[in-house]
């Protein structure tokens, strides 16, 4: 039974196989298993990258089935129509546009079971990534933030400064008064005269100057620390917001050129593995030499080709009789008195008719 279906997968005439030795069958059984697992290779491969791609089982699973099958269609139809010929170059030559294809259809099957062996290692290469990218990222929207947060942070410094300033004019001005009283400066009289009075009032003046500034500034760098607050919130959001589609960063392309910066040796024999497999259907058919088979094949097609020129043959001949006959036929026609007067009469007739239809058009013109 697993023969039979291993036949079938060789793409072998099977009325024409069963008349051939159990060697024979045997052979191209190992032939059309060698494209059944081809084909079942290309599914898995092919069903792994498009769930990296889908992420869906389902979606992965069918269009798995559809690329394992157009495989198995395509590697039936070469090893099917491969012709054993005398020359193992032509051969080769005949098989070189699948062996073409075969060294394509390697790197796209090799590549997703590439990823799926080397997933750790394309995981650390991608976690890399994705920290380097959550960096840049951050700096990117800090770049859009910074700089008004800086400015108003500025104006808060100079808020501060200018509350300092004033506040160092009001002890200056406290410790003038205070001089003038001990006598240490100013008149250098002890007591609390006209200059004191003086002095102490300019220093109460800049005093109430200074609590009032002191209380406008205040609710000056209150409104911008909050605004600071506010511009730092919306940074920590927009980064918030744009972190998942970094950690979302693991893609079949991205995992492609993650795997392009692994070392490329391993890869390599993973790719000729898998081109082995796909060339091994064309490879075990022009390896095998002309058997049993192939001499029965071309024995019932050289009969068909044979049979086919036959009837085109005996077709031309046909058309070439009829020809001649007719050409004989109407040559005895045209020597006959029976056929002239019978064409002289209709002739005749036919000239009537023209004559009075002439007539009557140039009748109407009158």
């Amino acid at each position: 039974m697993l023969q039979q279906f291993f036949l079938v997968c060789s793409g072998v005439d099977r009325d024409l196989i069963h008349e051939c030795s159990r060697g024979e069958q045997t052979k191209y059984a190992g032939i059309g298993a060698t494209v059944f697992f081809t084909a079942l290779m290309a599914f898995i491969a092919s069903g792994y990258a498009l769930y990296t791609v889908f992420d869906n089982v389902y979606a992965a699973i069918g269009f798995g089935l559809i690329w394992g099958l157009l495989i198995f269609n395509l590697d039936r139809f070469i090893v099917s129509t491969l012709r054993k010929k005398d020359s193992k170059f032509s051969e080769v030559l005949q098989a070189t546009p699948r062996i073409i294809l075969a060294i394509i259809i390697a790197i796209v099957i090799s590549k997703p079971l590439e990823l799926k062996i080397f997933e750790k290692e394309i995981d650390q290469v991608l976690l890399e990534q994705k920290n380097e990218l959550t960096l840049e990222n951050k700096s990117q929207i800090a770049a859009q933030f910074t700089p008004e947060i800086t400015q108003i942070t500025q104006e808060i410094a100079d808020l501060k400064a200018e509350v300092v300033t004033k506040e160092n004019e009001v002890n200056e001005l406290y410790e003038t008064y205070i001089a003038e009283a001990e006598g240490r400066k100013g008149t250098e009289l002890i007591g609390k005269g006209p200059v004191y009075k003086e002095k102490r009032e300019k220093h109460d003046a800049s005093l109430q100057e200074l609590q009032a500034l002191r209380a406008t500034n205040t609710e000056k760098i209150a409104v911008k620390e909050a605004t600071i607050k506010d511009l730092i919130t919306q940074q920590k959001t927009a980064e918030a917001n744009t972190q998942p589609i970094i950690d979302g960063f693991d893609g079949l392309m991205a995992r492609v050129n993650a795997l392009n910066k692994l070392p490329w040796l391993p890869s390599l024999f993973i790719f000729l593995l898998f081109l082995a497999i796909e060339t091994a259907p064309i490879f075990a058919k022009l390896f095998t030499s002309k058997g049993e088979y192939d001499l029965k094949l071309q024995d019932v097609e050289d009969a068909v080709k044979t049979w086919v020129q036959q009837k085109v043959d005996q077709r031309n001949v046909l058309l070439q009789t009829d020809i001649s006959l007719n050409k004989k036929v109407y040559a005895d026609l045209a020597e006959e008195d029976e056929m002239y007067h019978h064409k002289r009469k209709k002739a005749r007739e036919l000239m009537q008719l023209q004559a009075d239809a002439f007539f009557n058009l140039q009748k109407k013109q009158f």
